[in-house]
């Protein structure tokens, strides 16, 4: 996002434009594209950023907590170039709205700050949120330059500020600002907040000495402050931090097993972990680059990869136990993790709280077979806590979550043993499963908070209600023994939620592809709405002719599971035309990728507006329905849900005339 729109000049207009049509060109043949667009319709697709930009309002806040734990303020923008300060008692949901946060509050916030005390160490923007200001009061006897540090880290130059002059900046809270002299000095550099700020810059404290940082030990601490481990160039290297001389090591382990990663200490500082692995040779793959960036020429660039069927590091783990005269490597036997897959070079180690064994993960290559395994701090013996099976693959990047609870040896696991992604609470000692913590034809998709105290999980889930969207998140809660079980958002959209510091609130932000965001206060306790914060309002947005996306429920390739897409059609529709189709596809196994949430969605709507009509669906082999809907691309990656994309194109045609299945188009990636 940025804070001024850019002015193209002619030529580089141009230059875009040409790239754009590349690119559509790269899907349909010239007579089919020279038929539908004109130049003058992609100079409008193109001029759609912004001809949309700043005309959705009261469609975000962010919740600023007073000390009283029982109300907040936000800011809100009203207009393109308005905003209001609005105050929320949490008990009653009564509401205060002033122009600025002086009134609203009594705080001052017109007094300019100097720019020596907001230096922060931040080296890119990392957020966008509320629309706000930054006025510049240069004091200086010179020029000072400006510069915007976008999320890459790049320095964008927005101009300078004459000597003894000021000058006032659009800009977004949490944006971040440089200021620099004209030879290059860094004077400062700001982050953008809600409330607008001014910022005096009188180069005070810029020489001031730099306190010098706390020598950091090398290597992991032990928890008593004894010791250090560390490995460096695949050895472990153990010292004694009061005398700082190294100490003795005993491993039956030569140099052609190299260590890597870092140690884990126990608890009592008796024992630590380190990860070996037996070098393989690796494969080389060769690649060209067409286009680098330093020349004109190709390079032909090698890196390794790996490939189906190659063999892999195995790591390992190696306790180090003290003894008399120094530390013992003992090599963990390895009968039930024999074949890992090197997804971590820690295997996630970790100690029991009494430090008596320690726990690690083993994600068999080919993904049928994931454990959580224990190791005896004192014999090296090995045992299973948690195992999966599956006769097709563990999503093991997303569904292995887990929650040690150490105060009562128990685990809160994450698995896909029923079909559907779900918490079960499990004995550690005995590596038993006491409960299944919830349960349904519906998947758990985010843990979001555990009280153990209260022996509550607090959960984001979908699929819960039969008439609805089954990727729209919601709230809820349950008990560790799966009881109290509880759908606390009941709103019909995608949601996201942001707790109050006592978590007795939460702020409720749900919107859907054809529904504007709607902010909402409800009590945790049960869900209760307390007052509608906001609606966003698009009015604005409406205006341009940019419309909302069609929402489409269409059967699969068997008849009978539903199939959920969007349609887009362009500014320009009529439906007494007929349009060509074109299907935005990214069909990766990980996810599911068909928009939930209210957006401008620029890049369909773009393409849409060259008189297609867009489509966008999830098919099977996609995330988020169960093990049986996501199962389908197991080997199968060709498949992509191209037999369920077909099936729903065709059905929206049927009560729909204007769609042309005599000229349908893909374009996108993955699988």
């Amino acid at each position: 996002m940025m804070f001024i729109p850019f002015k193209f000049k002619a030529s580089r207009a141009l230059s875009r434009l040409t790239r754009f049509q590349s690119f559509v060109q790269g899907f349909l043949t010239v007579s089919c594209l020279t038929s539908l667009a004109s130049a003058a319709d992609f100079q409008a697709a193109l001029s759609l950023p912004k001809l949309t930009e700043n005309a959705v309002f009261r469609d975000r806040l962010e919740a600023k907590w007073l000390n009283d734990g029982k109300s907040f303020w936000y800011r809100v923008q009203t207009g393109p170039e308005s905003h209001e300060f609005v105050l929320i008692q949490t008990a009653t949901g009564e509401r205060k709205v002033a122009p600025d946060l002086q009134s609203l509050l009594g705080v001052d916030t017109e007094s300019p700050q100097k720019t020596s005390t907001l230096k922060i160490e931040m080296q890119a923007t990392k957020k966008t949120g509320m629309s706000s200001s930054l006025k510049f009061i240069n004091q200086l006897e010179s020029d000072v330059e400006l510069f915007w540090i976008n999320p890459k880290g790049e320095h964008v130059r927005y101009g300078g500020i004459r000597a003894q002059s000021d000058r006032e900046m659009s800009t977004y809270e949490g944006h971040i600002w440089l200021i620099t002299t004209r030879t290059g000095e860094k004077l400062a550099t700001i982050q953008a907040q809600a409330i607008p700020q001014a910022i005096v810059i009188d180069g005070k404290g810029i020489s001031k000495p730099q306190e010098k940082p706390a020598k950091k030990e090398r290597g992991t601490p032990s928890p008593d402050g004894k010791w250090t481990a560390e490995i460096s160039q695949g050895k472990v290297l153990l010292r004694d931090l009061q005398s700082g001389k190294p100490c003795a090591l005993r491993v039956a382990l030569d140099g052609s097993f190299p260590f890597h990663g870092r140690c884990v200490w126990s608890p009592d500082s008796r024992a630590f972990v380190a990860i070996g692995a037996a070098p393989v040779k690796t494969r080389r793959v060769t690649i060209v680059e067409s286009s680098p960036k330093d020349q004109s020429q190709p390079k032909v660039r090698e890196f390794d990869y790996a490939k189906p069927g190659d063999e892999l590091p195995q790591p390992f783990p190696v306790l180090f136990r003290l003894q008399e005269g120094g530390f013992e490597g003992v090599h963990i036997r390895n009968d039930l993790f024999p074949q890992a897959f090197k997804q971590s070079p820690l295997m996630d180690i970790r100690w029991s709280a009494d430090g008596r064994e320690f726990y690690f993960d083993y994600n068999q290559r080919g993904h049928q077979l994931y454990r959580v395994l224990a190791a005896d701090a004192q014999t090296g013996s090995v045992r299973v806590i948690t195992e999966e099976k599956s006769q097709t693959f563990i999503d093991y990047t997303q569904k292995t979550w887990r929650h040690w609870l150490d105060k009562t040896n128990e685990l809160l696991w994450m698995s896909e043993r029923d079909g559907w992604c779900h918490l079960w609470l499990y004995d550690v000692k005995t590596g038993q499963p006491k409960n299944a913590v919830t349960k349904g034809t519906w998947p758990v998709r985010e843990v979001l908070h555990v009280d153990e105290t209260q022996r509550v999980v607090w959960f984001m889930a979908s699929g819960l209600r039969a008439k609805e969207d089954p990727y729209h998140k919601h709230l809820c809660r349950v008990n560790f023994d799966g009881s109290g079980f509880k759908q606390l958002t009941e709103s019909d959209g995608q949601h996201r939620v942001d707790f109050s510091p006592d978590r007795s609130h939460f702020i409720a932000i749900w919107s859907r592809a054809d529904h504007v965001p709607v902010h909402e206060l409800r009590r945790s306790a049960d869900g209760r709405l307390v007052t509608i914060l906001e609606k966003a309002d698009a009015s604005r947005l409406l205006a341009t002719g940019w419309s909302l996306p069609e929402r489409l429920v269409a059967k699969g390739r068997d008849g009978k599971t539903d199939i959920h897409g969007i349609l887009i059609k362009p500014t320009h529709f009529d439906p007494k035309k007929r349009y060509p189709v074109v299907e935005e596809i990214y069909a990766g196994p990980h996810s599911a990728f068909s928009p939930k949430e209210f957006g401008r969605l620029l890049r369909q709507h773009q393409l849409a507006e060259l008189g297609f009509i867009l489509v966008q669906m999830d098919g099977m082999g996609t995330n988020h329905r169960g093990k049986a809907f996501h199962d389908v691309c197991w080997k199968n990656l060709k498949d992509a849900g191209f037999l369920d994309r077909r099936a729903w194109i065709q059905t929206a045609a049927q009560t729909r005339p204007w769609m042309d299945l005599s000229r349908v188009g893909i374009y996108g990636g993955s699988a």
